[in-house]
């Protein structure tokens, strides 16, 4: 769970500052501590400051999650100034709020970052709850309190066997707008959003209606004609003798989760745009030689028409011959350019050495043109199943960038090395130049979407992006760049299948 956000532990740390400023000045956490007459300096100072560290620890393995020394003092600071359980839960929620609005502001848009940061947070928070709970003997008021936590801030309703509101919570209310006598007696399909499928609302009553629990994500209609996307668990409601009487439903907001989704489907599509321009570059590249060709071979007819007078059968086949063996070079150039645009439905079986040969196949006019050497270096083959076509588009987009760097720095003597072999359970496929390497201060920034070292505003800044997106949440695998001999080597790492 936490493999993704170790990756990015370093944005955190950078932004340790940006994340405090945030959590104190939360609306909510503002109100908390000027109730209790609590010194903001005071709290970062003793208490805020260290909670994060902490946090930080447990992402990078150091501690386990509610080990927490700070947190047992934060505690009994607080049952000090009589801070209740709710108001204990809008101190711990404005820290996550805090986090999560960091990395948003970054444009950190990868959904199982998110993940990881809400696990910690639960785990943590019901820790927290533990213990702020251990000394209070009254448990109606334990209950109480509970109770009010929970509708104030989980999103529940209960309806009757008709589909009636019954129950509303006060989340409920505050998300969709309504006040709870609006939605009580009303249908709940008040809040159904067009863009919902009829389908959807018939599986779901079809099943809740056979007594089994319904669980789907769904497009919620606010009053105001805004709208929400929420995580739902719907299930029937039983009396003493099994009969059904209504229905419970539960739900987590994921409207923010959705607009990542959103964010990152607009650029994949981004991101195709930009190849495909790039391939029929590609394919202008592989054309011009055998398009040369055809020339001065019609050309040769011609000039031998002018100088003999006749063309005789024997040129003419000759010529044809190659013309035609020019033209099947360039048709079957199309095919592969088509080959590579078709969506890779399932994984495949395929050798590395194969997909490093295709890859090559796309840029060797290029290679040639340029004069740059590009070797590949491996001990062994290796048989892998991923999602082909994607994997190649990984390969083309770091070999031509490469290229493209040595173009760019005039580099005497390009080089471009691919290397393969295995470590573990892990394939490691390493593309290697020798252009000058990356500037230190932005390898981190080279895999954010709309980042391009180009400065002639050819590049996109979405090629790495898509290769990030395609290795790490396509391939389950990790993608990194580093600087080595006077270049950059970027290290693609896939995990290996029974098939090897």
């Amino acid at each position: 769970m936490l493999t993704i956000i170790k990756e990015n532990v370093e944005l955190i740390v950078n932004g340790k500052d940006e994340i405090l400023k945030s959590w104190i000045h939360d609306n909510d956490v503002l109100k908390v501590l000027k109730a209790h007459h609590i010194n903001q300096d005071f709290f970062i100072k003793n208490y805020a400051l260290e909670i994060l560290e902490y946090y930080i620890d447990v992402i990078v393995g150091k501690k386990d999650i509610g080990d927490c020394p700070i947190i047992s003092k934060l505690i009994s600071y607080l049952k000090g100034k009589h801070i209740k359980v709710d108001e204990l839960f809008l101190l711990c929620n404005g820290f996550r709020k805090s986090i999560v609005s960091y990395l948003y502001d970054i444009n950190v848009s990868d959904k199982k970052i998110f993940d990881s940061v809400e696990y910690i947070f639960d785990h943590n928070f019901m820790g927290v709850l533990k213990k702020y709970s251990q000394n209070i003997d009254d448990v109606e008021i334990k209950l109480d309190k509970s109770l009010g936590i929970v509708d104030k801030y989980i999103i529940m309703s209960s309806t009757d066997v008709k589909g009636m509101i019954v129950y509303a919570s006060e989340a409920f209310c505050t998300i969709s707008g309504y006040t709870k006598k609006e939605l009580l007696g009303s249908p709940h399909n008040i809040v159904r959003h067009p863009d919902m499928p009829q389908s959807l609302f018939e599986n779901m009553w079809k099943t809740i209606q056979n007594g089994n629990i319904w669980h789907g994500e769904i497009k919620n209609r606010k009053k105001d004609g805004g709208y929400y996307w929420v995580d739902a668990t719907i299930e029937p409601r039983f009396d003493s003798n099994g009969k059904i009487i209504g229905y419970d439903a539960i739900r987590q907001d994921i409207t923010s989760k959705k607009l990542v989704q959103e964010q990152q489907s607009v650029l994949i599509e981004q991101s195709k745009s930009a190849a495909m321009g790039e391939m029929i570059s590609m394919i202008a590249h592989q054309w011009r030689q055998p398009l040369q060709a055809v020339s001065i071979l019609i050309q040769k007819l011609s000039v031998t028409k002018m100088i003999e007078g006749d063309i005789t059968d024997e040129l003419l086949e000759q010529v044809v011959d190659d013309v035609a063996k020019q033209l099947d070079y360039m048709s079957k150039t199309i095919d592969d350019f088509r080959d590579f645009f078709r969506p890779d439905k399932h994984k495949e079986f395929i050798r590395v050495s194969q997909l490093v040969d295709r890859a090559r196949d796309f840029l060797q006019y290029m290679m040639k043109t340029d004069s740059i050497n590009f070797k590949v270096e491996s001990s062994e083959d290796i048989n892998i199943s991923l999602h082909i076509n994607e994997v190649i588009q990984v390969l083309i987009n770091i070999i031509k960038n490469a290229r493209d760097a040595i173009i760019i720095n005039k580099v005497q003597n390009g080089q471009i090395i691919v290397r393969y072999y295995t470590s573990g359970n892990m394939c490691i496929i390493e593309i290697e130049d020798n252009a000058g390497g990356i500037p230190e201060n932005i390898k981190t920034k080279i895999f954010e979407p709309y980042f391009s070292t180009k400065t002639n505003k050819n590049g996109t800044g979405l090629g790495l992006y898509m290769c990030k997106t395609i290795i790490e949440q396509h391939s389950s695998g990790r993608i990194f760049v580093e600087n080595v001999n006077g270049g950059a080597m970027f290290k693609i790492e896939l995990p290996l299948s029974i098939g090897r």
